[in-house]
């Protein structure tokens, strides 16, 4: 059916999502039923003695609340070719990869059509909420994409980052189509194995269609900058391949060379016409408009760790508005963005009531006494949480995950109908802490974010950072991770060292800090491309581009990336700020 849709009926989408929030207890109700009715014969639940009750209250009395280390002698057994209902009532034929930023290591997470179906079903809804206030027209997206090598799993099931796993559906494909928001580059170019040959044959793509262009997309912002500081670099040599209708000699691979071929002609009146447009910018503000004038906005996963990116995307965006896509992660779905027109920053996302059963645990902020004598509070339902709060997720879906704690903070915005809206502050794990101090990854931001205004009055900036504990000293200490875009002289990044040091305001670390519990603050500059090594590094493990994000903070756990780290320190910095 599918196939012969031509486009998406927007009005009919809002209609449909405007009815399934007014009524959101009931929906919720009625998803957890049908979940467990489908998947009663497996034996993850068998066990856990529901014996075919499905109401609320029979399963968080009977099901436990887990993390995903102890689903993992489940999904081993998955991997491994027990085709019996181990998770869910239907054998699972495809497992996700997650990139493995956050903790280290990939984690392998059950994946299904009904999975699918529920990622459809979130970029419909965002998708016609952009469009009532954005229409595109007919046209092509330019989507920086990219497929990790499929493998297979020793018990002979596919297996793939999450974004793999989506982009290789023809579901996907044809709804993209009727969403208007086909990709420009053939497949070839999005599943070609060497990344750095796609995403020069995807900015070609995008300049041999420029006019057509409706919107440009990646799955998070850093992989939008990377594409055009990478542009930055070959601009010329694209420029080049346009003019003589030949494709540069850095694609080596066969397909890709084959696929580009078909749509690569001598054109030198464009060549011309990018490169006088290059030419005339300056420090290349504005470039996407420039490139892509019929572009209506650009598109991406622009929260948590994504901020830090957004400062330089406005600057290749000009005028051009950007949108957070939608919250979710390699686990499944959570909300879509119903309010296209908010700026990233204040992003916010409405839970989709019947994709999944959804449960929030109330985070505690109090005084250090409360942290300490910590007992986590008991789970609300979707509908019982509050205005202004924080809440850990806990998410029970299609495709074999039960009352499993994604890890990710968020706060209730306000309600659309009766779902919350919610505003992704951080993911729980990231900590960084030494004793009572306990500061999360958007309190490293906050601290980077303010110690980068300092490089800006340089006209410098922060190309991309990360963080680590370093218990090796006494006191142990936080090291903050930089790569710089220029030369920096020694006094500011002294004071860059003291600003960041002082903006950590969690109050245990600044009592810490003060009684010397906790040792100065340590600002290391490493050499540039240090970040690009440690993103090869995921790539070289089976992470797709567009599933990566830059680890913010690196356990010591995490050898390798440690020590690409400390094997480009250029200089090193203590801080002062508390004497």
């Amino acid at each position: 059916m599918l196939e012969k849709m031509e486009t998406v009926d927007v009005d009919e989408l809002i209609e449909e999502f405007e009815t399934i929030t007014k009524d959101a207890e009931r929906i919720q109700r009625e998803t957890l039923r049908k979940i467990l009715e489908e998947n009663a014969s497996a034996e993850y639940l068998q066990n856990l003695g529901l014996n075919g009750r499905t109401d609320p209250e029979s399963f968080k009395s009977s099901v436990p609340l887990v993390t995903h280390e102890d689903l993992e002698p489940y999904i081993q057994r998955i991997i491994d070719g027990d085709i019996s209902p181990i998770l869910t009532g239907k054998p699972i034929t495809t497992i996700s990869r997650s990139s493995g930023t956050t903790q280290g290591k990939p984690k392998f997470l059950p994946f299904n059509d009904e999975l699918m179906e529920t990622t459809l079903q979130i970029f419909r809804t965002s998708y016609a909420f952009r469009n009532r206030e954005f229409p595109i027209g007919k046209g092509k997206a330019l989507q920086f994409i990219y497929g990790s090598k499929q493998s297979k799993t020793k018990g002979g099931l596919n297996a793939g980052t999450a974004t793999t796993n989506v982009y290789r559906s023809s579901t996907f494909k044809a709804e993209m189509k009727a969403m208007q928001s086909q990709c420009c580059s053939p497949d070839e170019v999005i599943f070609g194995p060497d990344f750095h040959q796609s995403l020069y044959c995807h900015l070609l793509c995008g300049l041999i269609f420029r006019e057509e262009i409706q919107l440009v997309f990646s799955t998070f912002a850093h992989s939008l900058v990377h594409a055009f500081r990478t542009f930055e670099l070959v601009w010329e040599e694209l420029c080049d391949d346009i003019r003589e209708g030949v494709l540069s000699s850095r694609i080596t691979v066969p397909s890709i060379r084959a696929a580009m071929s078909k749509i690569l002609k001598p054109n030198p009146e464009l060549a011309n016409l990018i490169h006088k447009k290059c030419s005339g910018l300056s420090n290349w503000y504005g470039l996407i408009p420039e490139l892509f004038p019929n572009a209506k906005y650009l598109s991406g996963i622009m929260t948590g760790s994504m901020e830090h990116y957004l400062k330089k995307l406005r600057h290749y965006a000009g005028d051009l508005p950007l949108m957070s896509a939608d919250y979710g992660s390699s686990e499944g779905w959570i909300g879509a963005n119903v309010n296209p027109i908010l700026p990233p920053e204040l992003a916010t996302f409405a839970v989709l009531p019947n994709i999944g059963y959804f449960e929030f645990i109330p985070q505690r902020v109090g005084n250090l006494e409360s942290q300490v004598l910590f007992i986590e509070p008991k789970p609300v339902g979707l509908t019982e949480v509050k205005v202004g709060e924080e809440y850990e997720i806990i998410v029970t879906n299609v495709a074999g995950l039960y009352r499993y704690r994604l890890g990710d903070v968020v706060k209730v915005m306000g309600f659309h109908n009766s779902t919350p809206e919610l505003k992704f502050i951080c993911r729980r794990n990231l900590l960084l802490t030494i004793n009572i101090d306990k500061n999360t990854e958007k309190d490293l931001q906050l601290s980077v974010d303010e110690a980068a205004k300092l490089l800006a009055e340089e006209k410098q900036e922060v190309v991309d950072f990360t963080s680590h504990v370093d218990l090796s000293t006494d006191p142990g200490h936080y090291v903050i991770f930089w790569e710089v875009s220029g030369e920096v002289n020694d006094e500011v990044l002294k004071e860059c060292c003291n600003c960041l040091d002082r903006s950590f305001v969690d109050a245990g670390y600044v009592s810490a800090r003060k009684v010397n519990a906790i040792g100065p603050l340590e600002l290391r500059v490493v050499l540039k491309g240090t970040f690009q090594q440690i993103l090869d590094h995921y790539l070289g493990l089976g992470a797709a581009l567009s599933q990566f994000k830059t680890p913010r903070c690196v356990g010591s756990t995490n050898k390798t990336v440690l020590q690409i780290l400390c094997n480009n320190i250029g200089k090193s910095y203590f801080s002062t700020a508390y004497g």
